[in-house]
């Protein structure tokens, strides 16, 4: 097994909404402002208004639960969910804040991004088992997103 690079992408965010405490931890929905993806095989914009992570922090970690609309350069449109976690370091939460940055693999960020569509060109991505690696800065989310393939 191998990774081939797919995407590389960015979000723009918008500050977070603060649902609070519940049974499961911290709750708060981060909504996403755009931005856009560009890879080998694909490339375009994310869709305002239609991508934002309902974000649960527990013991130390934020567990993502994204939901986003890729719209390619030539106008076909891919769901993307994921799940993963991130690593609520100090450099992370100064980055949250607007007063940072962090690279990727500097703390555990990690990513299971699923794609669907029904678009003729792009029902390739439908059958991917992908993982991707994040890294923060002020205002914006960074995402390397890769497809495991057989080596």
């Amino acid at each position: 097994m191998k990774l081939e690079h797919l995407c590389s992408y960015h979000g723009v965010l918008r500050e977070a909404l603060e649902v609070g405490a519940g049974p499961h931890g911290h709750r708060m929905i981060v909504e996403v402002d755009g931005g856009s993806f560009e890879g080998p095989r694909l490339r375009g914009t994310l869709r305002k208004a239609a991508c934002a992570d309902w974000l649960t922090i527990f013991e130390g970690y934020g567990h993502l639960d994204v939901r986003a609309t890729f719209e390619t350069h030539d106008h076909a449109f891919i769901y993307v969910e994921y799940t993963g976690r991130i690593e609520l370091t100090d450099r992370v939460k100064a980055a949250l804040a607007g007063t940072g940055q962090t690279e990727f693999e500097e703390q555990y960020f990690f990513t299971s991004p699923r794609m669907q569509t029904g678009d003729p060109r792009y029902l390739w991505v439908n059958n991917l088992v992908c993982i991707g690696r994040g890294r923060v800065g002020p205002g914006r989310v960074e995402y390397d997103m890769y497809a495991v393939v057989n080596g």
